[in-house]
């Protein structure tokens, strides 16, 4: 009967529909990558815009239904996130195949995204609740979504306005990693305040 239930918990944590979800985008931003490297050699690229557009669809209900019919999970809260950076990453380091100034792009984001992983996990073993995404944090993603949609969809556009908009990506990267690191100071001060008691004990 424990075991029964142990397995029916099991399940609702981890394989309920929202989640499957969520392992789906994943899914898809894997075979995304493998459809954008085989467009680069002249395969259709159709294929490749649909790719990203049915991810989008998943993302948008997986959360409408966790909330309808009562599925969140500690476990999906952690997935959906982990979700949305896994495909960020794939568009960014696809279009780095096709546009050189995007490798920087690439480089930018790995630090931001690490930085943003090792704060979290510092905060958490602290004991520390982890907040949402601050307002810059979302008005980053937001807009390197944006930008990363606009060269998907026009794929011939002149390298003068992929430079520009790479660059201003970037800088707005560069703003959201600072505003990051001037917020997890304070926490790192109160931190290291704590560590002689935490020692002590």
């Amino acid at each position: 009967m424990r075991e029964g239930i142990m397995d029916k918990n099991f399940w609702r944590e981890y394989f309920s529909i929202p989640n499957i979800m969520g392992y789906f985008r994943i899914a898809l931003a894997m075979l995304y990558m493998l459809l954008f490297y085989r467009a680069l050699d002249g395969a259709p690229y159709w294929p490749v815009i649909l790719t990203i557009v049915i991810s989008g669809i998943t993302d948008f209900f997986d959360g409408k239904i966790a909330r309808r019919f009562n599925m969140i999970t500690d476990w999906g809260k952690m997935l959906d996130p982990i979700a949305d950076k896994i495909t960020l990453g794939a568009i960014i380091i696809s279009m780095s195949f096709k546009y050189s100034i995007v490798v920087p792009m690439v480089v930018f984001y790995i630090i931001k995204e690490g930085y943003m992983a090792v704060a979290g996990i510092i905060s958490i073993r602290a004991g520390h609740k982890i907040e949402g995404a601050m307002w810059y944090g979302k008005v980053c993603t937001f807009a390197t979504y944006v930008i990363l949609i606009v060269l998907l969809l026009f794929p011939n556009m002149p390298e003068v306005m992929v430079n520009v908009l790479v660059i201003a990506d970037m800088i707005i990267m560069a703003f959201t990693l600072i505003k990051y690191f001037i917020y997890h100071r304070g926490l790192w001060e109160e931190l290291r305040g704590k560590l002689p008691k935490n020692m002590e004990k």
